[in-house]
């Protein structure tokens, strides 16, 4: 299968996290031309915090998109120049107050591939210990929520856990613990 010719790009929006592009693209077959829409975004990233008692170190905030509280992994944006490991812990830290005494790459996956451009990278880190009270920035707060990990396949299939990059995260560690969700490697 050819990819559609791209012939114009034009910025239609920028805000701090992410920049909407309207684009000009050709379809490879009919020569048709259209206009599309990309969000260019920084990547992204998440961690599976878990404690030495196998508790998984989760939060609970407000998404403005869905307009409700849900249940996740920490996460964020990774900063200009800012290695994903990096800002896996970074954002386990400031969203939790847990420090992650190793960072371990489990999985990569695309947000959201129709519409956006980034990359989210996922980290395991086991042991993770609390060393200070959850900082988070203006727009967001957490809650810090410990569950059993043998929880985790039944909150995902009640759908308390539902954020899909969170269910991805857990998919690439379940793949690393043998096929298991709910049990760490």
């Amino acid at each position: 299968m050819e990819p559609f010719r791209h012939h114009a790009r034009r910025l239609v929006l920028e805000r701090r996290i992410f920049r909407l592009h309207e684009e000009d693209v050709e379809h490879p077959h009919t020569g048709q031309r259209m206009a599309i829409t990309v969000i260019e975004a920084p990547a992204w990233c998440n961690i599976v915090p878990v404690t030495d008692d196998g508790e998984v170190v989760l939060v609970r905030q407000w998404r403005f998109g869905v307009r409700r509280l849900t249940l996740e992994i920490p996460g964020g944006m990774v900063d200009p120049g800012e290695a994903p490991p990096h800002a896996a812990a970074r954002e386990l830290l400031e969203e939790t107050g847990y420090a992650a005494q190793a960072v371990i790459p489990i999985g990569v996956v695309a947000a959201n591939p129709a519409i956006q451009d980034n990359m989210v990278y996922s980290f395991y880190a086991p042991g993770v210990r609390k060393v200070a009270e959850p900082h988070n920035d203006g727009n967001e707060a957490t809650e810090v929520v410990r569950v059993p990990m043998a929880r985790i396949p039944a909150l995902v299939e009640s759908g308390e856990i539902d954020h899909s990059l969170v269910v991805a995260a857990f998919f690439h560690l379940a793949r690393l613990a043998g096929g298991q969700l709910g049990v760490a490697p």
